[in-house]
C-alpha cells in the first residue's frame, strides 16, 4: 500500500496513514487502499481489534482539494451528473461504514488535526484517544459544502446537537479537552507515543477477551444507539441465543483464578461469492 502501512501482531491489527508529507489526505487511491485492507480484515478473522493512527503532523487534513479537480468530476450542469455525485457518495460512505460494521472494535489514535474528511472516518470507530494538540474540524462547510460522508449522521450520536451544529455551521475547530468533555474522545494524551502505546495497550485487552463476544456486543450496542430499548432488548435475546458458549464462560472464569491468558478460538474465515468455487 502506498497510504498505509498495515502490521498484525497478537492478534492486534495496526494500521497507520503515512504520507505525512501530504498531511495524509484523502485522494481516490486512499479510498481504494482503506477500502481493501478493511474488506480483508473483515473477512480473514486474525485481527481482534484494529488500531488506526498516523504520522506526521496532522491525523488527515480530509479530502486532498485537487481531487475534485481531477479524479472525481462533480457534474452539477445536468440531472445525469448530479445523479452520479449521489452514486459516487454512496460509494464513499460505504467505505467508511465498514469501520463501523467492520467485525472487530476499532480505536482511532488522532494527533493534530481531524479536519473534513478525518472526522467522517473517526466517527465512524468505536473509541477515539487524542493527543493534547489535537482537534476536529467540520472544514467543508469552509469550502462552501455541506460535510457528506458521515460526520453529520454520526457526530449528533456521540455529542449534543447544537454542538454539532456550531461546528458544522461555522466551521470553528473543536480542540481535544473539549471534545473529551463532550465525550468524543475518551482520553486525551500529552504525547503520541502515549497515545498509541494507550491504543493498542486497549486493543490487546480486547483482543484478549472471546472474538465471537467483542462481535455481538458491537452488534448489540451499535443496534442499540439507533433502537428503542424494546426493540434492543429484544435483539439481545436473538444474539445471545446466536453465540452463547458454555465452553468461553468456563475458559473465561477459569484463567482469572489461574491467573493466566484465556484462548479463544477466532472467528471464522469469511468466503466471498465472487471468489470462484
Amino acid at each position: 500500500m502506498q497510504c498505509f502501512a498495515l502490521t498484525l501482531d497478537h492478534h492486534v491489527a495496526h494500521l497507520v496513514l503515512n504520507r505525512p508529507e501530504a498531511m495524509n489526505t484523502m485522494h481516490p487511491l486512499f479510498w481504494r487502499e482503506l477500502d481493501e485492507v478493511l474488506t480483508q480484515l473483515h473477512r480473514d478473522g486474525a485481527a481482534r481489534a484494529l488500531v488506526i493512527s498516523s504520522t506526521g503532523k496532522h491525523f488527515s487534513a480530509g479530502m486532498a482539494l485537487e481531487t475534485f479537480s481531477g479524479a472525481i468530476q462533480m457534474d452539477d450542469q445536468s440531472p445525469e451528473g448530479r445523479a452520479a455525485i449521489f452514486d459516487l457518495l454512496t460509494d464513499m460512505q460505504a467505505t467508511f461504514t465498514k469501520l463501523e460494521t467492520l467485525r472487530i472494535p476499532v480505536i482511532a489514535a488522532i494527533q493534530g488535526g481531524c479536519i473534513g474528511g478525518a472526522v467522517d472516518m473517526a466517527t465512524a470507530c468505536c473509541i477515539r484517544y487524542a493527543t493534547a494538540d489535537a482537534f476536529f474540524c467540520i472544514q467543508e462547510i469552509n469550502i462552501g459544502m455541506v460535510a457528506d460522508v458521515g460526520t453529520l449522521q454520526r457526530l449528533p450520536k456521540l455529542v449534543p446537537l447544537a454542538v454539532v451544529k456550531e461546528l458544522a455551521y461555522t466551521g470553528r475547530r473543536l480542540p481535544a479537552h473539549k471534545a473529551q468533555t463532550y465525550g468524543l474522545v475518551n482520553e486525551v494524551f500529552d504525547t503520541a507515543e502515549a497515545m498509541r502505546a494507550a491504543a493498542l495497550q486497549c486493543a490487546a485487552e480486547i483482543a484478549a477477551k472471546p472474538p465471537v463476544a467483542i462481535w455481538g456486543t458491537k452488534q448489540a450496542v451499535n443496534y442499540a444507539r439507533d433502537h428503542s430499548v424494546d426493540d434492543s432488548l429484544r435483539q439481545m435475546g436473538w444474539l445471545q441465543g446466536a453465540i452463547w458458549s458454555n465452553a468461553h464462560v468456563r475458559e473465561a472464569v477459569t484463567a482469572m483464578k489461574e491467573k493466566r491468558s484465556a484462548g479463544f478460538p477466532a472467528l471464522a474465515a469469511l468466503g466471498s461469492f465472487r471468489e470462484a468455487p
